[in-house]
């Protein structure tokens, strides 16, 4: 395996030597076999050869839906690789396009949760582990301080953290059960912390790096077999909706969570705050408060006092400072 590891990294170090001789270390450059060879590209690899390799491993060894769940995580890593090649050399799109680009990464996400829905499996916390991080692949939607979204590398950070609830779960689980299942969950944690987020932090830490001068991103009209229009749309125009289903990608992801409806008493605090469960009461003039009023003087009536006068109370005799014997 060190051998193995070794003989990577030295190919690896010749292709960065050969790619900074020619003058475009970070120019995305293919090797005789069509595979890009640039040091972000190059570096994803070892991600999916020193990390994925172990989630993957003790996934043959358990099989089933553990297997499957697996091989859609790493369907959803080639994906993200694809993109970031394609981001390269495609223009920056606006949020309707960014969806559209992204929309092959969704859709493998949109597998893995779909893997849980239904009956409740006996690995029902090992598909929620693995579906729910994969949000983390997500940072690759980051546009901007402005686009809604955490930085990438926090990204990662939390998106793992909700994965985390159920993979600990899987350790309880099987901690003195059954080894392979150990082995699988703490290789999925270390496939994100740190081996995702080193990545990100190493090549895109503000986000990915479109292209200047490369071609156009594929935009929702691209993908229909139309031509965009040259000129820009016309003020007050309608903006074209998000493309269904509703994802991690849609142009929705741009705008501020406060402006989503809220549910619970994240409503009521929400209603609260902007003075709307108040608008529809009373006001209390000066007239209507009891001071004011000649009914309710707030003088207590004598025949009340006397009342209460004659209620009987109840007698205290003197206090004994010795212990009475048969008494206690």
């Amino acid at each position: 395996m060190e051998e193995k590891l070794v003989l990577r990294l030295e190919t690896a170090v010749a292709r960065l030597e050969a790619l900074s001789a020619l003058g475009g270390v970070g120019v995305v450059a293919e090797d005789g076999g069509g595979h890009a060879t640039d040091p972000a590209s190059l570096a994803f690899d070892d991600l999916m050869a020193n990390y994925f390799a172990r989630v993957s491993s003790a996934a043959e060894k358990i099989g089933g839906q553990v297997l499957d769940v697996t091989k859609v995580v790493e369907e959803a890593f080639r994906v993200q690789k694809e993109l970031l090649i394609q981001i390269k050399q495609s223009r920056k799109p606006d949020m309707a396009g960014l969806a559209e680009f992204l929309k092959p990464l969704n859709e493998v996400i949109m597998k893995a949760n779909k893997l849980t829905e239904g009956r409740r499996s006996d690995f029902f916390n090992h598909l929620k582990a693995a579906g729910d991080s994969l949000s983390a692949l997500a940072w690759i939607a980051y546009t901007g301080k402005d686009c809604g979204m955490s930085m990438p590398i926090a990204h990662v950070e939390e998106s793992w953290q909700m994965a985390e609830f159920y993979n600990n779960k899987v350790l309880v689980e099987y901690r003195n059960k059954d080894a392979n299942h150990v082995e699988w969950a703490k290789a999925l944690k270390e496939l994100y912390l740190p081996g995702l987020r080193d990545y990100v932090k190493g090549f895109y830490p503000l986000g990915p790096v479109w292209s200047a001068t490369g071609t156009s991103a594929p935009s929702k009209s691209a993908a229909k077999g139309t031509t965009a229009p040259s000129k820009p749309a016309a003020k007050g125009a309608p903006a074209p909706p998000p493309p269904p289903p509703a994802s991690l990608f849609s142009s929705e992801s741009a705008q501020a969570s406060s402006s989503r409806p809220k549910e619970g008493m994240a409503a009521v605090f929400q209603e609260l705050s902007s003075g709307s469960v108040t608008s529809g009461l009373k006001k209390v003039t000066d007239d209507m408060k009891t001071k004011n009023r000649a009914d309710r003087t707030g003088i207590v009536a004598v025949a009340e006092k006397e009342v209460r006068s004659t209620q009987p109370s109840s007698k205290v005799g003197p206090p004994k400072f010795e212990l009475q014997i048969g008494r206690k």
